[in-house]
C-alpha cells in the first residue's frame, strides 16, 4: 500500500484551470462556501435541542463559545493543512505524513464511518419535519420506502457531478435561511429581553447539550476531502472557511436570539422541529410551511454534500494506494462511484437509528479522528517548520499547542459524556479498522486486488521549500 509518510508539497499551483485532469470543471469560490456550510451546519434546523437541554442562556452563550474554541481553531487547521495537501485524501494525507500510513488510515476509516452515521441523520430529520403534513410518513413501510426513495435520489445527484452540487447547495442555503431571517424580523415586536436569561443550572442535561452543540459546529475539516476539486485551493479554500464560519454562526445566533424571547420558553417543546412551531405562532400558516420546506430541502442539502466528502475521501485514499484501485475509479461525471454507492449503502444500513444515537456515535468517532488530525498539525510543524505551506496559521509552535488545547479538552469531556453502549460500538468499530489496514496490506502483497498511487497526483519531494506567500484568513 502506499507509503505516505514524509509527504511535503514543495508548491501550490498557482496556475490551477477550470477543468481538472479528467476535463471537469472545478469548485470555486461561491459553490464552496456552501458546501461548507452544509458540511458543518445547512442551518438551524436540530439546534432546538440545546435549549430544550441547558435554557436559552447556556443555548446563545454555548454556541458563540464553542464557534470560538472549535469551530475557529479547526477551521484555521483545515486552511493550514488544507492548502498544504490539496488533494482529495484531505486529512487521511495529513495524518500519513506525519504519523505513516497505518494510522492515516484510521483515520479514513474513523471519518468515512463518522461522515456515513452522520448522513444517515438527514433523511429521518428531512422525515421529522414533513410528517406533521403528511403523517403516513411518521413510520412503518410509508416511512421506510420514503429514506430508500430521498437515498437514491439523492445519490444520483451526486453522481451527476460536484458542480452540480454545489450550485445547489447555494441554491438550497438561501432558501433555508431566508425564513429564519423573515420571522426574526416579525419577532422584533415581541422581544422580552428577559427571556435570554433564564437558566436553571441544577436542571441542564450536559450530555445532549454539549453532543448537541458540539454535531452543530463540527465537521470543518470534511471540505479537505474535495480540495483536489476546487479551484486554485490556495487562495479559494482559506476565504471560503472563513466566510462560511460567518455563515453558519450566524445563522444559528439570529434564530436563536429572537425565537427565545418572543415567544414564551417551555424547555420540554423545544426539539427536532419545534422552529416550524413557532414560525405558526409568529406568521402564521404560510410562515409555518415555508420553513417546513425549508427545513426539508436543507436536509437534502446536508445530505449530497456530506456523501461527496465521504465519496471522495475514498478516491483520495485509492489515489494514495491505500485502499483497491477500483475506488479511484470516476465515472464519466468525474464522480467516485464505487465510493458514492459505498457511502449510500452505509446510509441505507443505519438509517434505523434513533436521532440522538446517530449524534452520540458520529461525535464519538469524529473526535477520534479529530485527536489524530491535532497530533499531526503539531507534529508536521515541529518536524517539517519549513514545508511550504500556502498558508499558515500566524502562530508560531507554541501557540499552535495552545490554540489546540480547549479543543482537546472539549474531545475529551464529549467522549467522557458518551453512554455506555455508544461507548461500546464506537470503539468496536474503531477496532475493525485496526484489523481492516492491515488486511489490505496483506491483499495486496498476495496481489488479490490492484493498489496503485494516482500518476496524476502531485510531486512529493523529500526536500522542504520555505514559501512567504501566504494568504490571510480573515474572521
Amino acid at each position: 500500500m502506499g507509503d505516505c509518510v514524509g509527504i511535503k508539497y514543495s508548491s501550490v499551483n498557482e496556475g490551477e484551470e477550470r477543468k481538472g485532469g479528467h476535463g471537469i470543471p472545478k469548485v470555486s469560490m461561491v459553490p464552496l462556501i456552501f458546501l461548507i456550510f452544509y458540511e458543518v451546519s445547512g442551518g438551524p434546523f436540530g439546534i432546538e435541542d440545546s435549549v430544550k437541554a441547558a435554557g436559552p442562556l447556556l443555548a446563545i452563550v454555548g454556541f458563540l463559545l464553542f464557534a470560538l474554541i472549535w469551530s475557529v481553531p479547526e477551521a484555521l487547521i483545515t486552511a493550514e493543512m488544507g492548502t498544504m495537501f490539496p488533494e482529495n485524501g484531505g486529512y487521511v494525507v495529513w495524518v500519513s505524513s506525519a504519523l505513516g500510513p497505518f494510522w492515516g488510515f484510521q483515520q479514513g476509516w474513523a471519518k468515512w464511518l463518522s461522515g456515513v452515521i452522520d448522513n444517515a441523520l438527514y433523511p429521518v430529520l428531512f422525515l421529522d419535519y414533513v410528517k406533521s403534513s403528511i403523517p403516513a410518513l411518521g413510520g412503518g413501510l410509508p416511512r421506510t420506502m420514503a429514506v430508500l426513495i430521498l437515498t437514491v435520489a439523492l445519490t444520483y445527484m451526486n453522481y451527476r457531478g460536484l458542480t452540480i452540487v454545489g450550485w445547489v447547495a447555494v441554491f438550497l442555503g438561501v432558501f433555508s435561511l431566508l425564513p429564519f431571517f423573515v420571522m426574526g424580523l416579525i419577532a422584533i415586536p415581541r422581544i422580552e429581553p428577559s427571556r435570554w436569561l433564564e437558566m436553571d443550572l441544577g436542571n441542564v442535561n450536559w450530555g445532549l447539550y454539549l453532543n448537541t452543540l458540539f454535531w452543530n459546529l463540527n465537521y470543518w475539516d470534511s471540505i479537505s476531502t474535495l480540495a483536489g476539486e476546487v479551484e486554485n485551493p490556495k487562495r479559494t479554500l482559506p476565504r471560503a472557511l472563513s466566510y462560511a464560519l460567518v455563515l453558519v454562526v450566524g445563522g444559528y445566533l439570529y434564530p436563536l436570539i429572537a425565537c427565545t424571547a418572543a415567544v414564551p420558553v417551555v424547555r420540554e417543546y423545544w426539539t427536532d422541529g419545534y422552529f416550524s412551531d413557532i414560525a405558526r405562532i409568529l406568521g402564521g400558516f404560510w410562515l409555518h410551511s415555508w420553513l417546513q420546506a425549508a427545513a426539508a430541502l436543507s436536509n437534502m442539502g446536508n445530505f449530497v454534500t456530506e456523501m461527496s466528502s465521504d465519496s471522495y475521501q475514498l478516491l483520495g485514499m485509492a489515489e494514495r494506494g491505500m485502499l483497491p484501485e477500483f475506488f479511484a475509479k470516476r465515472s464519466r461525471y468525474g464522480t467516485p462511484l464505487i465510493g458514492i454507492l459505498f457511502s449510500a449503502f452505509g446510509v441505507v444500513l443505519l438509517s434505523w437509528m434513533s436521532f440522538q444515537e446517530i449524534i452520540a456515535a458520529e461525535n464519538y468517532l469524529y473526535c477520534f479522528g479529530m485527536i489524530l488530525e491535532f497530533i499531526a498539525f503539531i507534529k508536521l510543524r515541529v518536524v517539517h517548520p519549513n514545508a511550504s505551506r500556502p498558508y499558515k496559521i500566524p502562530l508560531g509552535t507554541i501557540g499552535a499547542v495552545l490554540m489546540i488545547i480547549p479543543p482537546t479538552i472539549l474531545i475529551v469531556v464529549v467522549m467522557m459524556l458518551a453512554s455506555f453502549k455508544v461507548m461500546v460500538v464506537s470503539i468496536l468499530a474503531m477496532l475493525v479498522g485496526f484489523v481492516l489496514q492491515p488486511a489490505l496490506v496483506y491483499v495486496e502483497k498476495r496481489r488479490w486486488l490492484k493498489f496503485s498511487i494516482s500518476a496524476e497526483l502531485p510531486d512529493l519531494p523529500d526536500s522542504t521549500v520555505e514559501e512567504d506567500d501566504t494568504t490571510p484568513l480573515v474572521f
